[in-house]
């Protein structure tokens, strides 16, 4: 059988705290096959993006294995994480504070080519436009900054960024939580459209079933840092076990729950309008889950 390119096992997480230690994430297991998604969703604080965190290594897990094409990083240190970490890239859930300011769209997104070791600026640049319209924005979004751009807009440039590293895994962290309800859609259909074309793996992390249920074959159902449900996202939707997940679905049909921005209508009726489910970037979505 093919190995997974990504496999978690046993990922223990801790955090300091005045009188001990809080744990944060409690013996977590999954895959990612290759060229598939997978979906980690839960409530707020239910230790998600501790998880996301911990495979991009951004911290250091307390235990446990994270083997990237059978190679265990989880206790690498910064050297020996340098040639692997373009293999694992990941999108920050804020579009507003995860760009650097000062730099151009287009500065941005070289970055990342310059490390990779590409030294010609022309050449540079020349990827880095491609990447641009590649997430589709237009080449006069090259030379502006940051601030110039829409939150949706911002989360391109995000993606683009992350693509310049030519991973192989893209960790979306609540990538469309912060975006209004139809700007969510475009970027979801645009990672539908990057994973055909590159056979990218991804792993998206969201509180939103909606989002998860468009784009991950698989899912991880999570709830005080642990796992309390995980298989095929249909079979998981359809037949819910675990009270979290049942709870999460609800929610998912209720608009008045949604997170980031809404359209007015929905937030004056507080029911759900015929155009938008909560948070699907299709309107039958949240009504096939509860199915």
């Amino acid at each position: 059988m093919t190995r997974p390119f990504l496999e978690v096992d046993g990922l223990v997480v801790d955090y300091p705290v005045p009188h001990g230690t809080f744990r944060a994430v409690d013996n977590v297991s999954f895959t990612v096959a290759r060229g598939e998604t997978l979906g980690i969703v839960g409530e707020s604080g239910c230790g998600k993006s501790t998880v996301a965190r911990s495979i991009v290594r951004l911290l250091t897990p307390t235990a446990g294995r994270i083997l990237v094409d059978g190679t265990d990083i989880a206790r690498l240190n910064e050297r020996q994480l340098r040639p692997l970490r373009s293999r694992i890239q990941m999108v920050f859930q804020d579009p507003y504070g995860s760009l650097d300011p000062h730099l151009s769209a287009q500065d941005i997104v070289a970055e990342p080519l310059r490390l990779r070791g590409v030294r010609s600026r022309n050449g540079r640049a020349a990827e880095a436009a491609r990447l641009i319209d590649l997430v589709g924005l237009p080449s006069s979004a090259l030379h502006r900054r940051p601030a110039e751009f829409s939150g949706g807009q911002r989360q391109r440039i995000g993606i683009a960024r992350a693509l310049a590293s030519r991973p192989e895994l893209l960790v979306c962290d609540e990538a469309t939580s912060a975006l209004d309800v139809s700007v969510q859609a475009q970027v979801l259909e645009l990672l539908r459209q990057i994973q055909a074309e590159t056979h990218l793996a991804y792993m998206i992390i969201s509180h939103n079933l909606g989002v998860v249920r468009q784009l991950s074959r698989n899912i991880v159902v999570m709830s005080e840092g642990k796992v309390v449900e995980s298989g095929a996202t249909t079979d998981v939707l359809t037949s819910p076990r675990a009270q979290v997940t049942r709870a999460l679905r609800r929610a998912a049909l209720d608009p008045t729950t949604m997170r980031g921005r809404k359209p007015r209508a929905m937030v004056r009726a507080g029911t759900r309008p015929p155009e938008a489910t909560a948070g699907d970037a299709r309107p039958e979505t949240a009504q096939e889950a509860a199915r």
